[in-house]
């Protein structure tokens, strides 16, 4: 019989955790004969909805349709629920509870995030190590009944599962750029992804230099109104630089994965920029990493997941080797408009570039671009081996579901039997 699963997450959200919802759901639906799924979609602050028809689109309003049918007169009972959230949303709806987070872009999580995770889930998942990381360093001090205080921790274990690679599908996508060499940058315009110095620094470093930056960004829709008030803070961000002969070219609004996957092995785009403060994974790294655009960016946080090859030294050892341009950093107090309560942590830490050294990195990749280009390269080829879909999903249905794993073990030892017999 199909266990019933119960799935939360923002399914039709333009963010990174829709991304994470609907890697779940396919990897769910990859042993479609051992599940009946259900979706609850949430809705994530202020951000658009996909609008690509395609099955997976198809099948994700059905499902809901489905969902909302079954919930009538009274909600049916479920095996499973998989909820793909911020961990203070986590809840029990079932005898069973996954969570699945993207976790954490700084050095400690909430204290909310613990007590939810400890209280509400049967088994945790996480993006990437460095979520993994924070969650298992951070303690913070708890007082029980009695007034006794104790330190507090996570109590689940917790397991890493990261993205799959996208297909490699592209389309024609035309820009009108003014330079041959142009780095990339990919990120909505807020505090914890850095534009602003992102830009700034370019201005100062490349001013009279026959390049460009390409930003692709919004603040918080692709509508006319967010591209109106998104040029206005671009054009007062480049205002003192007079007469420079570099180029900053602004792409708002919605991009289909195809057109992004052109966008990443474009002929005039020659590199991929992060000034980040952190990320719990870095999916439009990920991305450009893929299709083997060279990396420029500070190393910390989740995407060190997939920026080291594992390579043998002399000795045979295997040892992490970078496959980026490296930008110093220092880790400091996240700033206080970036606090958010119960989730970005007052007394917490991320990184912060320092402007010398991303100078000095935009300037070497310029002139050693020949050096870095073969380094995307390999890194390419070893993410598109080991980020496979098949891979990805069977190591999320392993961590969501551990029973699989015993009944297939149990199966090839029938097998096995039946063969000798």
């Amino acid at each position: 019989m199909k266990k019933k699963i119960i799935v939360k997450g923002p399914a039709l959200s333009q963010t990174g955790y829709g991304e994470q919802t609907r890697f779940a759901l396919r990897a769910l639906r990859s042993r479609e004969e051992l599940y009946e799924i259900y979706l609850l979609n949430l809705e994530w602050g202020k951000s658009n909805h996909i609008i690509e028809n395609s099955e997976e689109k198809d099948w994700i309003m059905d499902t809901l349709r489905k969902t909302a049918r079954a919930f009538q007169p009274s909600p049916p009972v479920f095996d499973i629920s998989l909820q793909v959230t911020i961990p203070n949303e986590f809840q029990k709806m079932a005898p069973i509870n996954v969570g699945y987070t993207a976790g954490i872009e700084t050095t400690k999580v909430a204290p909310q995030w613990l007590q939810k995770t400890n209280e509400m889930l049967d088994r945790f998942i996480v993006i990437s190590n460095h979520a993994k990381n924070v969650f298992e360093s951070t303690v913070v001090e708890a007082q029980d009944q009695h007034g006794n205080k104790f330190p507090y921790r996570l109590e689940k274990p917790c397991t890493v599962v990261s993205y799959p690679i996208k297909s490699q599908e592209r389309v024609k996508v035309d820009l009108e750029l003014t330079h041959k060499f142009n780095y990339l940058v990919v990120g909505q315009w807020g505090p914890r992804k850095n534009l602003e110095n992102t830009i700034r620094w370019f201005m100062e470093e490349c001013f009279d230099r026959e390049v460009g930056l390409v930003v692709k960004t919004n603040l918080f829709k692709n509508c006319i109104i967010d591209r109106e008030h998104t040029e206005s803070r671009l054009r007062g961000l480049l205002e003192p630089y007079k007469d420079h002969k570099c180029s900053v070219t602004l792409l708002h609004g919605y991009m289909s994965e195809q057109e992004m996957q052109s966008l990443y092995t474009h002929s005039k785009i020659k590199a991929f920029i992060s000034l980040s403060h952190g990320e719990g994974f870095g999916l439009p790294m990920f991305d450009a990493a893929t299709a083997g655009l060279p990396i420029i960016t500070v190393d910390w946080s989740g995407y060190t997941d997939f920026l080291y090859l594992p390579t043998k030294d002399k000795k045979g050892k295997v040892k992490l080797k970078s496959q980026f341009l490296k930008v110093g950093y220092d880790i400091l107090p996240v700033q206080p408009e970036a606090v958010w309560d119960g989730v970005i942590q007052k007394d917490s830490q991320w990184a912060y570039a320092k402007e010398g050294s991303y100078k000095m990195a935009l300037r070497k990749m310029y002139n050693e671009y020949h050096v870095y280009k073969g380094l995307a390269k390999k890194l390419s080829k070893w993410i598109l081996n080991n980020f496979s879909s098949q891979s990805q999903n069977e190591k999320f249905v392993s961590a969501f579901d551990p029973d699989v794993d015993r009944e297939n073990w149990l199966s090839e030892i029938e097998n096995l039997i039946e063969t000798y017999e």
